[in-house]
């Protein structure tokens, strides 16, 4: 018999973080390491934990993701929002709206700007000289 877990795909940035979580005792396994491993001190592992804070799920789950693209930020808001997709499929009645109103279901739609041509980066231009 399989076990039962629950998925979901969390994008921030340019990465997108795939979650499984699967009953157990609130272990995060990012890309085969810990937390702990992958992060370092980066990022506030608190954030990337919220979603579990918010439902009252804290060590009811375990999660297993892979993630990839972007930098640690990125990559820290593309899990939370994985993990807060994946606790709503495991209860779509009872978390939804905890979830909702801690902002954790919206995709943070804020990406890189691109860079246009005659500017040297999105928006700086070069140094305007009168003479």
């Amino acid at each position: 018999m399989s076990t039962q877990f629950f998925y979901g795909t969390g994008r921030r940035k340019t990465s997108v973080a795939r979650v499984r979580l699967i009953a157990g005792n609130g272990e995060v396994v990012v890309n085969g390491r810990s937390l702990d491993q992958h992060f370092g001190n980066a990022v506030n592992l608190t954030e990337v934990m919220l979603p579990f804070r918010v439902t009252g799920t804290e060590g009811r789950y375990n999660a297993m993701v892979k993630v990839e693209g972007g930098g640690y930020q990125g990559q820290a808001g593309a899990i939370q929002h994985g993990i807060a997709r994946a606790l709503l499929q495991s209860d779509p009645d009872g978390s939804r709206l905890s979830l909702r109103q801690a902002g954790l279901l919206t995709r943070d739609p804020r990406m890189k700007e691109r860079k246009k041509y005659g500017l040297k980066r999105a928006r700086k231009a070069p140094q305007y000289t009168k003479r």
